[in-house]
């Protein structure tokens, strides 16, 4: 298995631990979107919680040029540093959702 097949596996693998929980309130789907072709991998919610709509994304993160790029980020830990732990080095993973300017600070991969 090559670098890239590892990566996916790990993405996915850390998108599917994170759908076994569901919200404390409201009728909320939960669904894994793994797009393998495009290289896009998302947790996603959707629902009502009494007469409010819930739509959107806790977790995006694609794959772009041999990196891994966290899109969005809305769980509380923070996913980056599960990455590392499940084998994903500090230099091929990129906090897309800090501005540019920051990411040197981070410990991550610039871009």
């Amino acid at each position: 298995m090559d670098d890239l097949d590892r990566y996916r596996e790990i993405v996915k693998m850390l998108i599917t631990e994170y759908a076994v929980y569901q919200p404390a309130q409201g009728e909320i789907e939960v669904e894994t979107i793994f797009d393998e072709s495009n290289d896009h991998y998302e947790l996603m919610c959707s629902g009502w919680n009494g007469p409010y709509r819930i739509h959107g994304s806790v977790l995006h993160i694609d794959i772009r040029e041999g990196k891994v790029w966290i899109q969005h980020d809305g769980t509380e830990e923070g996913v980056a540093e599960k990455l590392v732990e499940a084998g994903i080095p500090r230099e091929r993973i990129v906090l897309a959702y800090k501005p540019h300017e920051i990411r040197p600070y981070m410990d991550f991969a610039i871009s």
